[in-house]
């Protein structure tokens, strides 16, 4: 029941939220808060800029903003509101900061325990909203490219990045916080207290601004969560309303994504194309996660009667299964239940999630240009398979533009398997894992799948918070994020300059179920050849064995 009001919520916004976020981009005017914005940071928003200036801007203020969280989390003793916690360390703080830039949020520590209110709120939250812009700013970078015509330039960064914190992620954010409060989040500055005896003795806790980050972390696809616990904890996702709220904003903004690419480009139906592509892979995972955790198809599951360990009880199985795959499409990371805990093909459809890229739907804008991504691909085939030079939208997709595209699908295999193979390779990646055999190969898989594709979940039975694995896995999220960034914003300035093609009799059309189909086939082939034999020696031999 839970899947299918979200369709049908999501159906609803698609159009107008689509539209809206088209609007903001393809304004010219700005508003008062922003042009004091773009005074304080010194820049021109008029000005547009070529592919290079643009990247350079993202790279700039994504390092000043790892350099500054990082610093932040190192003073948090000397500033007001640290309840008395004491520095971070340098390698938690290096993986922290690291993680909530690049939009993954994966967290190597307790965040009640480690973090004080103004690191919590000024810090970490902020990135929650600027990072997500940055994602969109990008994706919009790209439909730039295919839209426009002859032209040496896609936009403009710094405006780009404020129209989408104001316009979009703070609104929506805002009425989430709210809907939260009314559905029991809770919304405080308290210090630390103590939990009472009944609850487990005296564990400090401390309270906070939990609704509000929440509403952000959803639905920028954040997973990092104020408690540990993440959204399984009573405070922050209190009940099924505020789970099913959950489920919604996280996938809200990526799902309506598509309308303004369609928009953008003149053609509504390629959106629609785009949109169709997401829900056959979306309905295809949570359908299969959902069946192999109802089937409970391992050893002590099915003695038991069903899986519930690591579930939250007040959620039950399904609703865990949904959100479960909810997270792992989309960048987002947060969890109401421990996929560690998940049978071995419930688990491994977690990570075949995040293995296809996230496009469906995906993060927020990474979402998007990973999708249009996979579609240059698939004309690309398409065309060869014909004897035609491939085209999308009129534009060529020629050498370099192919060239720039595979190169964007390189990059997570390579720190995926590269990584867990490292990590398998020495004694200090040994010493994160609490298993052995196939289990123990999908936790290491899962974190490194995690960190690449800038998700954030992870396979618990994995200690992490070791100066190797946030070092390890912060390099993963780091190259993961802006290297794939860079090829497509150059992809971005070598389509701008093309001046379309008209169509005729040999174009492929793109708009149609057929081309939907391949760019389905495209993707679960591209991730099948590249991650079957890493699959097969962990969940699947697993869930064989089992």
């Amino acid at each position: 029941m839970t899947a299918l009001t979200l369709v049908v919520v999501l159906a609803l916004l698609y159009r107008p939220l689509g539209d809206h976020i088209h609007r903001v981009y393809s304004g010219t005017s700005d508003t008062r808060a922003e042009r004091l914005t773009y005074r304080l940071l010194g820049v021109a928003p008029r000005r547009e800029q070529r592919w290079p200036g643009y990247a350079r801007s993202v790279l700039a203020f994504s390092l000043v903003s790892i350099l500054f969280l990082y610093v932040f989390q190192r003073v948090q003793n000397h500033l007001f509101l640290s309840l008395g916690f004491p520095p971070v360390t340098d390698h938690v703080a290096w993986n922290t900061a690291v993680s909530f830039v690049t939009n993954t949020n994966w967290q190597s520590y307790a965040g009640e325990n480690t973090m004080g209110h103004l690191v919590q709120m000024s810090g970490l939250a902020v990135q929650n909203f600027v990072s997500a812009a940055v994602g969109l700013a990008v994706a919009m970078a790209l439909v730039r490219g295919f839209a426009r015509s002859g032209s040496t330039t896609i936009g403009n960064f710094w405006a780009d990045l404020v129209r989408g914190t104001y316009r979009i992620l703070l609104p929506l954010a805002f009425a989430g916080a709210v809907l939260l409060v009314a559905g029991g989040v809770v919304q405080n500055l308290a210090g630390p207290h103590e939990v009472p005896a009944a609850l487990g003795g005296t564990t400090t806790l401390t309270g906070g601004p939990v609704a509000s980050q929440e509403a952000v972390k959803q639905l920028g696809t954040n997973g990092g969560g104020f408690y540990a616990a993440n959204s399984a904890h009573p405070w922050e996702n209190p009940n099924g309303w505020t789970n099913w709220l959950a489920n919604l904003l996280m996938l809200l903004i990526p799902v309506a994504l598509p309308r303004a690419f369609g928009r953008m480009v003149g053609q509504n139906r390629q959106g629609y194309a785009l949109a169709a592509v997401v829900a056959v892979i979306a309905v295809a995972s949570v359908v299969l996660t959902n069946v192999f955790e109802l089937r409970a198809a391992a050893t002590v599951p099915q003695a038991a009667g069903m899986a519930m360990e690591g579930k939250e009880v007040r959620f039950g199985l399904s609703e865990s299964a949904t959100f479960a795959a909810s997270t792992t499409l989309t960048s987002t990371g947060a969890v109401n239940a421990a996929h560690d805990s998940f049978t071995p093909l419930g688990g491994m459809m977690t990570m075949v999630n995040m293995m296809l890229g996230e496009v469906a739907p995906g993060g927020v804008g990474s979402g998007l240009y990973g999708l249009l991504i996979l579609a240059v691909i698939t004309v690309f085939v398409a065309g060869l398979m014909v004897g035609r030079t491939p085209e999308y939208l009129g534009k060529k997709i020629a050498a370099r533009e192919i060239k720039l595209a595979s190169l964007y699908f390189l990059v997570t295999p390579v720190l995926v398997l590269t990584g867990t193979a490292l990590a398998l390779a020495n004694r200090a990646g040994l010493a994160g894992m609490l298993n052995t055999g196939p289990h123990g190969l999908s936790e290491v898989l899962y974190a490194f799948a995690s960190a690449a594709n800038n998700n954030g979940s992870a396979f618990a039975g994995l200690t992490t918070g070791t100066p190797w694995w946030d070092v390890a896995l912060g390099v993963a999220m780091l190259v993961g994020r802006f290297v794939p960034i860079v090829f497509v914003l150059a992809l971005a300035g070598s389509l701008a300059r093309q001046t379309p093609v008209p169509s005729s009799a040999g174009t492929l059309p793109t708009h149609r179920p057929q081309f939907v189909g391949l760019v389905v086939g495209v993707t679960v082939v591209v991730v099948a050849l590249t991650f079957l034999p890493a699959l097969a020696l962990g969940p699947l031999a697993e869930g064989v064995g089992g």
